[in-house]
């Protein structure tokens, strides 16, 4: 199977100066290739990839445009292949622009004998880029399979290459245990819970584990912190320097530095984010051959809010509820629900797990349908005869109530 292998370049200052000038040229060549399909479009033609770059080896030769000779061939060549499949995949009036302070430098090496590798000692090798020459990483864990092409890209402040790698390990055709499921709910609350009662989250699972038996408290005010994946120190800085931001003047140096020193903070969570998803996923998968997930539009629910203009008033506007949703959107995006679906359905691939999402005329079921004496009251999951049923009780707060009801609700989909 095809697997990625990430690893920490160590650029010199020259190096690092060409890789910034080379991302520019891509993020250039991807943006005149967009507006020129584009242009087709409007005249009701089609651009193909073979075209595009016919015209940019005739550009190549205009003396306006030597700076595309600085490129890698093979680099520039893969930017406008890349463009032709996302046109292809999502049209070209969906295709973004990359824009030059919210897009990171990234390019590609599709051509695995023009990128050798060769290593140094146990912690470090290089690979050789061309136009590059011989570039050192950190060798973090063994490649473990074949290079088929290396992508570069900065992240921070820091550069990595990801070799795109066959390992040799054919796609589990079946589960060790293909009977056993398990329904996944995602909240804001608590990242993911499982049917069988698992909550997955990084705030209450403990220092050493990525999941707890005992449902956050009901009250808000009897919670930990939410912090996200900051720990205590860092989101003290996180918010100091958001204070700071607010007085800087857009476009000076002052501004420059407080935005790189928030970048710098929200690399480490991303890396703890994705960490904490692959540990759930590989639990999941290697423990349950089906897993179900919610069908969320998230892209749909982390949407920001339309605009209600005032009737009475045309330049004015009406509350809609902005703020609110805006909180709601972070707390979505913070838990990484995406994340934690992608992680699933790559861990799947060693296991033979099947990640599923739930049929629409199962999904239905209401809490008042649970079994219960009281409102509010819901243990986790027993085993009971081979069988996970929900039992009454009055320790169970309304929160644990609600996400156990949807993991239920998703996890009985499995079975039919």
């Amino acid at each position: 199977m095809l697997a990625g292998r990430r690893y920490r370049l160590e650029f010199d200052f020259g190096q690092q100066v060409f890789a910034e000038r080379l991302g520019g040229i891509c993020r250039s060549v991807w943006n005149t290739g967009l507006e020129q399909r584009r242009e087709y479009r409007r005249r009701g033609a089609y651009l193909s990839y073979e075209e595009q770059c016919a015209q940019l080896a005739e550009a190549k030769k205009d003396p306006y445009c030597g700076w595309l000779a600085d490129a890698p061939a093979q680099v520039i060549q893969q930017t406008l292949k890349d463009l032709d499949q996302a046109c292809r995949r999502h049209g070209t009036w969906k295709v973004r622009w990359k824009s030059r302070t919210r897009w990171k430098p990234s390019f590609r090496f599709p051509t695995a004998k023009h990128i050798p590798i060769e290593r140094a000692n146990r912690k470090w090798a290089r690979v050789f880029l061309p136009k590059f020459g011989w570039v050192k990483f950190r060798m973090s864990r063994p490649l473990g399979g074949v290079v088929k092409s290396a992508t570069v890209s900065r992240d921070g402040k820091h550069w990595f290459i990801s070799f795109l790698v066959e390992d040799g390990i054919k796609e589990a055709a079946a589960h060790a245990c293909p009977e056993r499921g398990c329904g996944v709910d995602r909240g804001v609350v608590t990242a993911a819970v499982t049917s069988d009662g698992e909550f997955f989250d990084r705030r209450h699972a403990g220092t050493d584990a990525v999941s707890s038996a005992e449902p956050p408290p009901a009250r808000k005010d009897d919670r930990q912190e939410e912090r996200g994946y900051l720990n205590p120190g860092e989101k003290e800085r996180y918010l100091r320097l958001q204070r700071q931001l607010a007085r800087t003047r857009k476009g000076s140096k002052r501004r420059q530095q407080v935005v790189a020193a928030l970048r710098d903070i929200m690399v480490r969570v991303r890396s703890r984010r994705a960490d904490f998803n692959a540990q759930a996923a590989h639990r999941l998968t290697r423990r349950y051959g089906v897993v179900v997930l919610e069908n969320l539009n998230i892209d749909g629910m982390t949407a920001a809010v339309k605009p209600k203009p005032d009737p009475e008033l045309p330049s004015r506007y009406l509350r809609n509820g902005a703020a609110a949703k805006s909180g709601l959107n972070k707390a979505i995006l913070d838990k990484g629900w995406y994340g934690l679906e992608r992680a699933l359905r790559s861990k799947a691939r060693y296991t033979g797990t099947s990640v599923k999402h739930p049929v629409p005329q199962h999904a239905p079921r209401k809490r008042h349908e649970l079994p219960h004496k009281r409102h509010g009251n819901l243990r986790p999951l027993e085993r009971r005869a081979g069988q996970d049923r929900l039992i009454p009780s009055t320790r169970c707060s309304r929160h644990g109530r609600a996400v156990l009801a949807a993991a239920v609700t998703s996890g009985s989909t499995s079975t039919t």
